[in-house]
């Protein structure tokens, strides 16, 4: 996995603005706003401790660090990494800090109740074993704290689902040739969206991890948020 990753990882911001028509940005926000509500954050943001989960380059640990958040990112691949520091490196951080390491979502090293949030935008459906991923991620939450997750899934609308299929079926392989010479690597980010649990399935799962969760949907349903909290 984390091979087909380093060799997209220089085109892998144009083209998920280019998959999600910009949206994905929009989508980081409202997820790293969320996170920050929970009430031990808004009580002190100082010295608050954010997880962020298969980081890619950096975007939703820019907008965690924006908001005064200490932040730990971590991801599986290194030329991801690489990227994120050289972008979160201008980044006006309100005296936090921010800190990035190769590691993987299905054994962090870090000690249980270590966060007060954890985050993962748009990396999740890439979990080898999902639940695994998940157990650890609430391991390293403190019972007060907050996870938030984003992941892309299929619309609910029988309407719009010809049109979602021919666009990420069709186009978004065709994009992936063109713009970062990796035809198979978008083959296969559409096919992860269409076979990875959603909605009621993903509650679910999560709930067997110990944790409280809610779903909200964005454009359709194409995005999903999972606001989760601890038992």
């Amino acid at each position: 996995m984390a091979y087909n990753f380093n060799k997209i990882a220089k085109d892998y911001d144009q083209l998920n603005h280019i998959m999600t028509l910009g949206l994905d940005r929009r989508w980081r926000r409202v997820g790293a706003r969320t996170a920050c509500q929970s009430h031990v954050i808004r009580a002190s943001q100082q010295g608050i401790k954010v997880l962020d989960v298969a980081c890619g380059t950096g975007d939703m640990a820019i907008e965690l660090l924006k908001r005064g958040l200490d932040v730990t990112g971590i991801d599986l691949s290194q030329e991801m990494i690489e990227i994120a520091k050289k972008k979160t490196a201008s980044v006006d951080n309100h005296s936090s800090t921010i800190n990035f390491q190769l590691a993987d979502a299905e054994a962090l090293p870090f000690d249980d109740g270590t966060f007060n949030a954890v985050t993962c935008a748009f990396g999740i459906r890439n979990f080898i074993h999902l639940e695994e991923g998940l157990r650890e991620m609430a391991r390293v939450l403190r019972h007060d704290g907050c996870m938030v997750i984003l992941e892309l899934a299929t619309p609910d609308s029988l309407f719009l689902r010809p049109f979602y299929n021919f666009y990420t079926r069709r186009i978004i392989p065709l994009l992936g040739q063109k713009i970062a010479g990796n035809r198979e690597a978008y083959t296969y980010l559409p096919n992860s969206i269409e076979h990875f649990p959603k909605g009621d399935a993903m509650l679910g799962i999560l709930e067997r991890q110990g944790l409280k969760a809610i779903q909200e949907k964005f454009f359709f349903g194409v995005c999903r948020m999972y606001v989760c909290k601890k038992d």
